[in-house]
């Protein structure tokens, strides 16, 4: 690797230019909201605020999932949050989450509104709100929650790491893209031989922890992130693979992926979401495809 870039950190790190890359336009150092901007709310108790990246798609395959077994309570109002246009950033966002990541959800069937946010706690959220997809005995669920934590603390180095030094950095760095290409691999091979071991990462039945995952590592192995499945040769980990095409066979996954999607093949976008007869208008091969 060429020294001609090396950096020496200063003794005192300042905000004095920006990062580069493809979000450099909302990248800051401080937190809280930058404008006024209240948030629409819908028809339904359950209100979600997202886009269609992989943390967003967790949320909606789970909604899709409640209603394709039958609770229609669980009907909910998808608002589209443009992250690359700093809608998170608007003050009714920031109230929901302080941290203004997506996806993020009020929901207005308790009293008072109750609001949640990181992906992984909407995913427990609902679990427990609808008694589905979580197990019911200690060892089912403790097994189910590592997987869901795993995913939480594993994909910050896929996506931040791998992802923007691979794709969104201003310019290729070797040091980077080998340091986090590594780790993403470790962590393919680490579902690989769980998945070598069961049906689904918390035994046979489909969780949350399953729900979490795939829309990272699932769509991953099947070549949609980063445009990187040759770079990382995900075709190698054969019980991923396996894994990764059951799940992306669900009907209630398809819809999912389509909800607050704004990139990709026009037919499978579904920019808002606001009841199930949203999804009459799209013909059996968008979803399929």
């Amino acid at each position: 690797m060429s020294q001609d870039t090396a950096y020496t950190p200063p003794r005192v790190w300042t905000w004095e230019k920006p990062s580069g890359g493809t979000f450099a336009s909302i990248n800051r150092p401080v937190a809280g909201a930058t404008h006024e901007k209240a948030l629409p709310v819908g028809k339904h108790p359950f209100q979600l605020y997202s886009m269609g990246t992989p943390n967003g798609v967790k949320v909606t395959v789970m909604f899709e999932e409640l209603l394709a077994l039958g609770y229609r309570d669980a009907e909910y109002d998808a608002w589209l949050i443009r992250i690359g246009e700093g809608d998170q950033f608007g003050s009714g966002f920031v109230e929901i989450n302080p941290n203004s990541k997506i996806p993020a959800l009020m929901d207005h069937g308790t009293k008072p509104p109750t609001r949640v946010f990181e992906s992984g706690a909407i995913l427990l959220y609902l679990a427990e709100r609808f008694g589905e997809f979580l197990p019911g005995s200690l060892a089912g669920r403790t097994e189910t929650l590592n997987w869901l934590f795993w995913q939480m603390g594993s994909a910050p180095f896929l996506g931040g790491g791998f992802g923007h030094f691979y794709a969104y950095a201003p310019e290729k760095l070797e040091y980077p893209i080998d340091r986090y290409a590594m780790e993403a691999k470790r962590q393919l091979d680490v579902l690989d031989r769980r998945l070598a071991e069961t049906r689904f990462l918390a035994g046979d039945a489909y969780t949350i922890a399953d729900i979490a995952n795939w829309p990272w590592y699932g769509q991953l192995a099947l070549g949609r992130l980063y445009d990187a499945g040759e770079f990382l040769q995900v075709q190698e980990y054969a019980n991923v693979q396996r894994w990764a095409r059951e799940i992306d066979a669900r009907p209630a996954v398809r819809r999912g992926r389509m909800v607050n999607r704004t990139f990709g093949d026009p037919a499978m976008q579904l920019h808002e979401r606001h009841d199930a007869s949203d999804f009459e208008t799209q013909t059996q091969d968008r979803l399929e495809a």
